[in-house]
C-alpha cells in the first residue's frame, strides 16, 4: 500500500503538499485535545477538517508557484519520505501524531464516500468495464494469475481482511467509552468497508478499459497490449498531472472519481481540485495502516526482543523503541524500494487474507471454548473458506510468479526473498490453523467425556434409588 501512495505523489508537488500540510495539522490537533482542552474535541475537530480540505487548495497555489520544485520528489524520494513517517508515527507518543492524523482522516473518508455515493446516484456513470476479460484465465498484464482463486489476495478493501482484525484488537477496546459500543463500531466499520470496496469499483469500472489498463500498467507493458486511450490525454491535461503508468491502483481511482465528479452541475472545471482530492483522500486511508502497522509491528518485534533481553520489550525503553521502529521501517522500505504492484501486491494480499483466517480461527475456538459450538459455524465456515482459497492462491503464487524471479539475474533476489516471505506466511498460518484444530478437539472430547461421566453417575443413581 506504500507503493501505491509513491506512485500517486511521485512528481507531484500538489499532492506531496497537501499530505505533508496533514503531518502538523495533525499534531496541532493532538495537543489541541489532550493537553490544551482535554475531552472537548469539538473545535480542534472542525479546525483539522477545515484545515485538511484547505490543504488541497493551498496545494494548487504551491504547484503553481516558485516552491513547487520543494514538494517535487522523484519515486525513491517518497519513498524515504514515507520512511521517515512511518518511523515518527511509530516512535512517538500515539496521541501526538497517528491518532489525531487518523481521526481526522476518519471524517474525510466518510465524508468523501458519502459524496462519491451522491454522485453516482445523480450522475448514474456508465460502467465501460466488461464483466469478463480475457485475463480470467491467467496472464493479465497486473496480476498474472487466473481470476480464481487470484481475486481472492488481489481485493483488499472490501474483503475480510486480517490486517483489520489485527489492528482493531489492539487499539480498539482502547477508545471505547463502554464495551456495547463495540459492536456498532464493528459492524459499522465492516459496512464502511464494503462500501468504500463497491464505490471504488463503480469509479475505476467507469473509465474506458484502455484508459484504466494506461494508468495500471508500465508503459512499457501498455505498448504491448495493443489498446489505445481514449480520454487520458484530455483528463492528464485537466488534473494537471501526468497519469500514465501511475500503477497501485490510486491514481485511476482518482480519475474515475474526477470523472463522476464532473458531471455534477457546475463542477465540469474542478476536475485538478476533485482530482488532488481523491488523491487526499486514498493517500491519508493508506497512510493510517502504514503507520498503524509499524507501529504494531514495532510492538511484536520488542515484545520478541524482550524474550531475548528483558528490558528490550518495555515499550517505555527509549532505545528499544528507536531501534525497534527502525527495523521494521527498514524492512517495509526495502520491500516497497525494490518491488513492483505486480510482485508486492500478491503477496500483501495473501498476508492479509492469511491473518484474516487467524482471526476466524482463533474467533472460531473461542466460541467452542466458551460452550457456544452452535455458534461457531458463523466464523467456521468463512475460516475454511479463507484458509483453502488463501492458501492455494499463495502456492501458485509461488511456483507461478515469484520462482520465476529467481531465473533472472537482475531479480533473483527479489525472487527468492518474496518465495521465502509467503512460505513463512504459510506455515506461520497453518500452524495456527493445526493448534486451533488441536484445542478444538481437545475441548471437544473433554466434554464429552464430562458427558459420559454426568450420564453415567446419573445412570448409578437411578439404579442405586430403585434398589432402595
Amino acid at each position: 500500500m506504500g507503493l501505491t501512495v509513491v506512485n500517486a505523489l511521485a512528481k507531484s508537488p500538489w499532492g506531496t503538499f497537501t499530505i505533508g500540510l496533514t503531518i502538523p495539522l495533525a499534531m496541532i490537533v493532538g495537543v489541541w485535545m489532550f493537553k490544551i482542552t482535554p475531552g472537548h474535541i469539538t473545535a480542534p475537530s472542525i479546525v483539522g477538517a477545515l484545515g485538511v480540505v484547505g490543504g488541497v487548495f493551498l496545494g494548487a497555489v504551491v504547484a503553481g508557484s516558485s516552491w513547487a520544485g520543494t514538494f517535487t520528489f522523484s519515486n525513491h524520494g517518497i519513498i524515504i519520505l514515507l520512511m521517515l513517517y512511518g518511523f515518527f508515527a511509530s516512535a512517538l507518543p500515539v496521541w501526538l501524531l497517528l491518532c489525531p492524523r487518523d481521526y481526522l482522516s476518519s471524517y474525510l473518508k466518510i465524508g468523501t464516500v458519502a459524496f462519491l455515493i451522491l454522485g453516482v446516484l445523480w450522475v448514474h456513470p456508465y460502467l465501460k468495464m466488461p464483466a469478463l476479460t480475457e485475463y480470467i484465465h491467467g496472464g493479465g498484464p497486473i496480476i498474472k494469475g487466473k481470476l480464481f482463486p487470484f481475486v481472492f489476495i488481489t481485493i483488499a478493501c472490501g474483503a475480510i481482511s486480517g490486517f483489520h482484525s489485527l489492528v482493531a484488537s489492539g487499539t480498539t477496546p482502547k477508545m471505547l467509552n463502554k464495551e456495547s459500543d463495540a459492536r456498532l463500531i464493528g459492524y459499522g466499520a465492516m459496512l464502511m468497508e464494503g462500501l468504500v470496496g463497491i464505490v471504488a469499483l463503480i469509479a475505476a469500472c467507469s473509465m474506458h478499459p484502455a484508459d484504466y489498463f494506461a494508468i495500471n500498467v508500465s508503459p512499457e507493458i501498455f505498448k504491448t497490449m495493443g489498446l489505445t486511450p481514449v480520454n487520458l490525454e484530455e483528463l492528464s491535461r485537466q488534473v494537471g498531472e501526468a497519469l500514465a503508468g501511475r500503477t497501485g491502483g490510486a491514481v485511476s481511482l482518482a480519475a474515475g472519481f474526477t470523472q463522476i465528479f464532473q458531471g455534477l452541475p457546475g463542477m465540469s472545471k474542478m476536475a485538478s481540485y476533485w482530482y488532488h482530492f481523491a488523491i487526499m483522500f486514498e493517500a491519508l486511508f493508506i497512510l493510517t495502516t502504514i503507520d498503524a502497522g509499524t507501529r504494531v509491528a514495532r510492538f511484536l518485534v520488542q515484545e520478541f526482543g524482550g524474550h531475548l533481553w528483558k528490558p528490550f520489550g518495555r515499550q517505555d525503553w527509549i532505545p528499544g523503541t528507536i531501534i525497534s521502529t527502525a527495523f521494521v521501517v527498514a524492512i517495509w522500505g526495502y520491500l516497497i524500494w525494490a518491488g513492483s504492484i505486480a510482485t508486492i501486491w500478491p503477496m500483501f494480499g495473501t498476508s492479509n487474507q492469511l491473518l484474516a483466517a487467524v482471526a476466524l480461527s482463533v474467533a472460531t475456538t473461542r466460541l467452542i471454548n466458551l460452550g457456544r459450538a452452535r455458534y461457531a459455524w458463523t466464523t467456521f465456515v468463512p475460516l475454511v473458506f479463507v484458509s483453502v482459497t488463501t492458501l492455494w492462491a499463495c502456492v501458485l503464487n509461488v511456483t507461478e510468479n515469484y520462482w520465476a524471479l529467481t531465473k533472472n539475474p537482475a531479480t533473483e533476489v527479489q525472487g527468492y526473498l518474496n518465495t521465502l516471505l509467503t512460505l513463512v506466511i504459510m506455515v506461520c498460518a497453518l500452524v495456527v490453523l493445526w493448534e486451533a484444530s488441536c484445542r478444538c478437539w481437545k475441548v471437544g472430547v473433554l466434554k464429552q467425556k464430562i458427558s459420559s461421566e454426568s450420564e453415567e453417575k446419573a445412570d448409578k443413581a437411578e439404579t442405586t434409588f430403585r434398589c432402595c
